[in-house]
């Protein structure tokens, strides 16, 4: 957990006012799993046995900024991402992974994107010509967005709800877009956020920093 803190009701955030964290939480919760897709995606997923994973990224966000622009809940999510971690990096392993999620999602009419966050770095370069950095568990696939306002996760075990949020839950709550420097990634950012912004006018837009820390 990156610059998260785990508190007794199943929240990673960031730090900060204990009660306030968990109020965001329960907001978070229960306007994303008002996305019947969300909520049969957590349901399920526990079925192949990947301990590491969390649904996370646009399927999150774009839930909670349909509710705020009145829109059905579904509308304009292009795909539901989920990250696992297995330090099997072999290509034909995570085929298979992908395979099985497409036969226990065949009956939902959605793109479901799954990756195995450990072999991020054998392509990442090739992408974006920067180095990755080595990856240990899922969680670090979702402290590199190049949006802090995405970088959530969201899993269920044992029929309880885990969130991880290294940078808190406030600015997707608020539809403010604040950028994640930790990657040179200002490009991917802005061509992300004129996207988004057609999409969801209403959002709240940060730039990218002129000399990121």
């Amino acid at each position: 957990m990156a610059g998260g803190v785990e508190d007794d009701v199943g929240f990673a955030m960031s730090s900060g006012n204990a009660i306030d964290q968990v109020a965001q939480g329960q907001l978070f919760l229960d306007l994303v799993l008002r996305n019947r897709f969300n909520r049969t995606i957590l349901d399920r997923f526990s079925d192949l046995g990947i301990d590491d994973w969390w649904l996370t990224a646009g399927c999150l966000a774009q839930s909670i900024w349909n509710i705020l622009a009145n829109r059905p809940v579904e509308d304009r999510i292009d795909d539901y991402d989920l990250f696992y971690f297995d330090a099997d990096i072999r290509w034909n392993a995570e085929d298979k992974v992908i395979a099985r999620v497409a036969d226990l999602f065949s009956d939902l009419p959605i793109r479901i994107e799954i990756r195995n966050q450990a072999r991020v770095p054998i392509w990442y370069r090739k992408k974006f010509d920067i180095e990755y950095g080595d990856v240990s568990a899922a969680c670090e696939g979702i402290d590199r967005f190049a949006y802090r306002t995405t970088a959530i996760g969201l899993r269920k075990l044992h029929d309880e709800y885990r969130i991880y949020a290294p940078f808190g839950l406030e600015a997707v709550l608020e539809g403010t877009i604040i950028p994640n420097p930790v990657l040179p990634l200002r490009d991917v950012y802005v061509a992300k956020v004129i996207r988004w912004r057609k999409n969801w006018p209403c959002l709240k837009v940060m730039p990218w920093p002129d000399n990121p820390e």
